[in-house]
């Protein structure tokens, strides 16, 4: 048998088909879904092999998919959807599947989403007003095992290089609300509560806001807190 794409004979070549890449998409919005899955079918090069409406739904279908050999290249999903969201759902995925790759696709730029998608090991990270070439650009460079950045996210990662945030900027949003928490006097204990999270975690967040910030105490840090508003000074 002749090798694809060399001459089989006189005046005849092969036709070489390259593989299409496999897509699942995932998105808590039907339209969206829909809508993706339009453009991407159209492209000689990407195939979408299934759809899950939420996190939970992606790991049961990736199980599935599993068992049969037909795990999907690419998974293309969203941040915020209900059950488990976007961010653990990167997280399990990366694990267990470790040849599948993960591009999210969604409407928070905020850093501290970008940060955990990057360390769950996300392939790309993209925001929803991007045009569908840049859409299917991330998945043919996850595919590829490349990272591919929305430019807007990009941006902001360099500046962090060049000029790492201090401060509070340097401060996640929920440290900051532990920050607040701190400085009205409340105990790890009572942070955690106030949160609804373990009092280890509120400890961890404590002691990220102090090391951020360079203070040594408690006290240091509920002045920092005063100094910039984020509690009124107590009388």
């Amino acid at each position: 048998m002749d090798a694809p794409g060399r001459e089989a004979g006189p005046g005849i070549v092969t036709e070489h088909k390259t593989r299409r890449v496999r897509v699942l998409i995932v998105d808590d919005h039907a339209v969206v879904r829909r809508g993706i899955r339009a453009y991407l079918e159209v492209l000689d090069d990407m195939e979408v092999v299934a759809e899950a409406g939420d996190g939970q739904d992606a790991l049961d279908k990736l199980e599935t998919m599993a068992a049969h050999r037909e795990l999907p290249d690419v998974v293309l999903l969203d941040l915020l959807m209900p059950k488990v969201d976007g961010s653990a759902a990167t997280a399990k995925i990366t694990k267990t599947y470790p040849g599948v790759r993960v591009v999210v696709l969604t409407s928070f730029g905020e850093m501290e989403r970008v940060h955990a998608a990057l360390a769950n090991g996300a392939s790309g990270y993209l925001l929803k007003s991007a045009g569908p070439a840049e859409v299917a650009a991330a998945i043919q460079a996850a595919a590829r095992d490349d990272v591919f950045l929305d430019p807007a996210v990009a941006r902001r990662l360099t500046q962090e290089m060049v000029s790492p945030p201090t401060g509070l900027s340097a401060l996640t949003e929920r440290e900051r609300a532990v920050l607040a928490l701190v400085a009205t006097g409340k105990s790890n204990k009572a942070i955690a509560d106030e949160l609804v999270i373990s009092e280890r975690t509120a400890r961890t967040h404590v002691s990220n806001v102090l090391r951020k910030l360079q203070l040594t105490s408690r006290t240091q840090a509920a002045l920092v807190a005063v100094r910039e508003g984020l509690v009124p000074p107590q009388t």
